[in-house]
């Protein structure tokens, strides 16, 4: 039920570009008629045309300079450039990447979620100090690539309409699971994912954030959550040849689903799947972008009331290929002085605690244990988080509506966009070595380390 792709049908070969040729074998008996002298300066000026046309084409080609500052290797990278740098206008239509006659896949991405694209969005690998210098040019037809990000959304209006595809939802405090008699949506809301894992998002009120174990690299199948006639059924906690549900979320927010920390009391973002009405008034979904390596969605939550106090609060979600993990932006507006936001970080089946590792930059909470359903499966999953907003962490309650968590508390100011990563290692994915705690702790250190390194970009217009 995924919508508006970025699909390559047909693969191209590697090594796709642009070439400019022009022939200089001047047909001198052309212009025989011409006395030699003139004959010799036409042949001089055409060659002179043909030659300043060539180097019209070139400037044509925007060169980058791409520089890993750091002494460690980067793999998938993450390299977003505003377009204002990059001189663009509409006219100039889609970015064409290339490296040693080798295209890069990429993408104009929409980074603010103002429904305007705003930069240039790609991965690349980068060795130790490592320097790059990559060409750009604007074509005119859209280049295709494969496919290693999506967000997949459907809903239905009525228990007996089938789901149909969609980019964006609003809905009410009165529309919850409970209240309606049914579920309206795919998968409980949103799945994103790219060639390493997947997640979803139970836009039900619940607002917590889930893990699809995924064992291969190609997108999971359309129907994840639907039966042979579009209706809303569970069929992803068995195991299909792409993966399965891994994760239990319980009453917990899951990996990365967040609270506010109020007068010591705990306040979740929405309601239990037993609730009827929510403490949210208004939340509006949509997706902001998906394409071959960035995926994006966004969510409002109009009026969050919980113990006496009313926030607005947002989310920006993304991933891009190659990392076990996404990225995701909170903003919460009517903190009072005080206030704490909280990340969730589900442990249930977690029966060996969880570590926490810091550096200058950031700092992680990790887990490992069998913390898949029925303690079935090795799994790691942890948060990565700015350590100059990290306080410190602790540990949910046993009751109430927030449970079945630690909690990775922020202090940021009002309205002030945080920026963390929730990450996940499951031992039938891609990388068995998840199934080992030292390994999944050295890729979270890896990981971390690589999501705050900073691409130095020189850019010659």
């Amino acid at each position: 039920m995924s919508i508006s792709k970025t699909t390559n049908q047909e693969a191209k070969p590697r090594g796709i570009q642009k070439k400019h040729i022009f022939n200089f074998n001047v047909d001198i008996e052309a212009v025989s008629w011409l006395p030699m002298p003139l004959k010799c300066l036409s042949t001089a000026f055409l060659i002179l045309a043909l030659a300043g046309c060539s180097q019209h084409k070139e400037k044509a080609l925007t060169q980058i300079s791409l520089t890993n500052p750091e002494d460690i290797s980067l793999t998938d990278k993450a390299v977003a450039i505003p377009l204002e740098k990059l001189e663009y206008t509409a006219s100039k239509n889609y970015p064409l990447l290339t490296l040693d006659q080798d295209t890069i896949a990429s993408q104009l991405s929409d980074m603010d979620a103002d429904g305007t694209a705003d930069h240039l969005f790609f991965v690349m690998d980068f060795e130790p100090k490592e320097a790059k210098k990559i060409q750009l040019e604007w074509v005119a037809e859209a280049p295709q690539y494969d496919l290693k990000t999506s967000i997949r959304f459907g809903k239905r209006e009525a228990k007996d309409q089938p789901v149909q595809p969609a980019l964006e939802e609003t809905l009410s405090a009165q529309d919850m699971p409970k209240a309606l008699g049914f579920q309206k949506y795919q998968t409980d809301g949103p799945t994103w994912e790219n060639d390493k894992v997947a997640f979803r998002h139970y836009l039900d009120g619940r607002n917590a954030k889930d893990v699809y174990g995924k064992k291969t690299a190609a997108i999971s199948p359309e129907n994840v959550g639907l039966d042979s006639a579009g209706a809303v059924v569970d069929n992803y906690h068995t195991m299909e040849a792409w993966g399965r549900d891994v994760f239990p979320v319980g009453n917990s927010a899951g990996l990365g689903g967040f609270g506010v920390i109020a007068k010591d009391s705990i306040r979740r973002l929405g309601i239990l799947v037993t609730d009827t009405l929510s403490n949210v008034e208004q939340t509006h979904f949509k997706i902001i972008e998906e394409g071959a390596v960035k995926s994006t969605m966004h969510i409002d939550y109009t009026n969050w009331n919980t113990a006496g106090n009313t926030y607005q609060a947002e989310e920006t979600t993304s991933i891009w290929p190659g990392m076990y993990a996404y990225q995701n932006t909170v903003s919460v507006a009517g903190l009072q002085q005080g206030d704490t936001l909280a990340i969730g970080l589900s442990n249930i089946n977690n029966k060996n605690g969880v570590e926490e590792l810091k550096s200058e930059k950031w700092v992680a909470l990790i887990q490992h244990d069998s913390l898949t359903y029925d303690r079935k499966w090795v799994m790691g999953s942890a948060l990565i988080l700015p350590a100059t907003a990290y306080q410190n962490y602790t540990e949910a309650p046993s009751t109430g509506n927030f449970t079945q968590s630690y909690l990775a508390k922020l202090n940021v100011g009002n309205d002030t966009p945080v920026t963390y990563y929730g990450v996940s290692g499951w031992e039938l994915s891609q990388e068995p070595k998840f199934k080992d705690a030292a390994y999944f702790k050295s890729y979270v250190e890896q990981l971390a380390n690589q999501l705050y390194t900073e691409i130095d970009i020189q850019i010659e217009n």
